[in-house]
């Protein structure tokens, strides 16, 4: 099982910018999809960005082109940075990591993200 803690979420205006961070420990293996989701208040989770293997990208549509995910292996960290944010990018944003071959996801704790307008 790998732990995840977020940090870096807060209070921003909107247009303004903030980088998210997951630092990573326990078994961590190479060949996995590490990323992060987000959940509004009397919202489902949904998937903000991915990385999967170290190399490939996935971004929700309405994020694309303003966030961007990233990862440090010597760390064991993966960031997401966040420009332009919108008061709709208010949420609670969970780190997200899973072997590719595997089912089970680990969770973090999550961070808030609050967007005013």
């Amino acid at each position: 099982q790998v732990q995840l803690v977020e940090s870096g979420g807060g209070l921003v205006q909107a247009g303004g910018s903030l980088r998210l961070s997951c630092a990573a420990s326990g078994n961590i293996f190479s060949d996995n999809i590490m990323g992060w989701y987000r959940q509004a208040p009397g919202k489902q989770r949904e998937l903000v960005a991915t990385l999967t293997n170290g190399v490939w990208t996935n971004y929700a549509g309405s994020v694309k082109g303003r966030f961007a995910i990233s990862r440090d292996n010597a760390k064991n960290r993966v960031y997401l940075q966040m420009n332009s944010l919108k008061p709709e990018d208010t949420a609670v944003y969970y780190c997200y990591s899973r072997r590719v071959s595997s089912t089970n996801p680990s969770w973090g704790q999550g961070t808030q993200v609050t967007v005013s307008s």
